[in-house]
């Protein structure tokens, strides 16, 4: 079978938006709650509290994103909800009045698009939320409720906010604020499928799907692929799954996963034994512990022979998230972490995302802290910001380091050395994640040219030629990568 998958996700650099957190509108007369009670935006956000981020602030802050290189959008939940993440779905119809509502939401959508900027929007089908109208008869009716068999029901009565009685319902995770749709009833997957026609029909690019790997009812995640492409055949839907995703990435299904195995072994490269351990144990991807070049190499091939190259050029590469600490905080503070592990994100196979204010150096330890407000301006780090333009910068002008074959050249200590080429262009990229200055020397027999030009970081190049051989000389400062071309 010929694997498609859509051929804007391999051009995309993607950035995530926590709504509540990255911009609240500069005119608040279009705010449905002009007197609320936002949390201080450059405190520490709680769990349950709002800052108040709304559609209008992100219109904006387009001008912002384009000029960084941004081309599309991955936002987390926007729907109707009674939490600031909003993963508590109450009506997959209405986006939340506190974010725009659907009108706002549609202003966004044609001011992304006129910029050519695609959107894409996260789907909740696992569970709904306690306020999600149909269990909330179920809630009232009891057994009489024609909704019950729509949820996971076990027992009566239901207890859905006194925890010192059985809930009697499946609540994800065990949370009686999250019951489980009941994905058996064909009543509940025509809904679902629906709710994801409704909004391609309505413009947006594509579904990123929570815990996909929870609905386990056999056809299901084909069906819905099925329906989706059957509208816009160039809506991307990527799940979020966090360990080897072959049993959905077979070309029926999703496109791409958040490809947290990419994201597990560089960080523990770049970082190595500054990762702080309490940021990242108990979570189901393992940046840790340190590794060697050679190690991060062979780790790196496996993560690439696992799917087709269809699908690697439309995985979701990641370094940080909102259901992680962020990258700075995940390195313990340290810069030169992030602008290492930031270099082999921009210059791997498959769509980059960064999550809001991680291009700044934002800080965040777990949640709610990696949920931070965007900062002031003041507070930027500027650095950080421009290594972020200009590794997006040449992204966007190299194919090959888009679509490009990936190649390792060398894996030696702490230097790791590959190769981007597609066709007559051809791209070396370079990394010393060592504390002291590299010198290697190796023979390069795949490549058609010498790359020398530095087109970014520093390294001094040479080749030497004998024949038939042509060995790279390199020496790099430490902590520092380059690319040549």
């Amino acid at each position: 079978m010929e694997i498609q998958t859509p051929d804007w996700v391999k051009h995309a650099v993607f950035y995530q938006i926590f709504p509540d957190r990255f911009a609240r509108s500069k005119h608040p007369q279009k705010r449905i709650l002009t007197t609320a009670r936002w949390e201080d935006w450059n405190a520490m956000p709680t769990l349950q509290g709002y800052k108040g981020g709304d559609l209008w602030g992100v219109i904006e802050q387009l001008d912002y994103l384009q000029e960084l290189g941004i081309n599309a959008i991955y936002f987390t939940p926007i729907f109707q909800s009674a939490s600031n993440h909003r993963y508590h779905t109450h009506d997959y119809y209405t986006v939340d009045p506190m974010l725009g509502g659907n009108a706002g939401f549609r202003e966004l959508l044609d001011a992304a698009h006129e910029r050519n900027i695609k959107v894409v929007l996260d789907g909740v089908f696992n569970h709904s939320s306690r306020g999600f109208f149909f269990f909330h008869d179920v809630l009232e009716n009891g057994p009489h409720s024609p909704w019950v068999n729509w949820f996971k029901v076990h027992d009566w009565p239901l207890s859905a906010y006194n925890g010192d009685f059985p809930a009697n319902y499946e609540g994800w995770d065990g949370n009686r604020a999250l019951p489980v749709f009941n994905h058996e009833n064909p009543e509940v997957r025509e809904y679902i499928m629906e709710i994801a026609e409704y909004w391609i029909k309505f413009g947006v690019d594509g579904w990123r799907l929570d815990v996909p790997f929870e609905i386990k009812v056999p056809g299901f995640w084909q069906e819905f692929r099925d329906r989706v492409k059957a509208i816009n055949p160039d809506a991307y839907i990527v799940g979020e799954v966090w360990t080897d995703a072959r049993e959905w990435l077979d070309g029926t299904q999703f496109d791409g996963v958040m490809n947290y195995l990419f994201a597990a072994p560089t960080i523990a490269f770049t970082a190595g034994d500054r990762v702080d351990i309490e940021q990242v144990q108990d979570r189901s991807y393992h940046p840790y512990p340190p590794l060697f070049a050679s190690e991060y190499a062979q780790k790196i091939t496996d993560v690439l022979e696992l799917y087709p190259w269809e699908i690697q050029l439309t995985q979701l590469n990641l370094l940080a998230s909102h259901d992680t600490a962020r990258l700075l905080s995940i390195a313990g503070g340290d810069r030169a972490s992030v602008e290492l592990a930031t270099l082999l994100l921009l210059t791997f196979p498959g769509a980059p995302s960064i999550y809001y204010g991680d291009e700044v150096g934002l800080p965040g330890r777990l949640d709610p802290d990696s949920r931070r407000g965007f900062p002031l301006e003041a507070n930027w780090d500027r650095e950080i910001l421009e290594l972020h333009r200009q590794l997006i910068a040449l992204r966007h002008e190299y194919t090959a380091l888009r679509t490009g074959k990936y190649e390792v050249l060398f894996a030696e200590g702490t230097v790791y050395v590959f190769a981007r080429t597609w066709g007559e262009e051809e791209v070396i990229v370079a990394v010393n994640v060592g504390t002291e200055a590299a010198h290697s020397n190796f023979v390069v027999s795949k490549l058609r040219s010498q790359p020398s030009k530095l087109l970014f970081g520093s390294a001094e190049v040479s080749w030497n030629n004998e024949g038939e051989s042509h060995q790279l000389d390199l020496r790099l400062p430490p902590r520092s990568g380059c690319i040549l071309g």
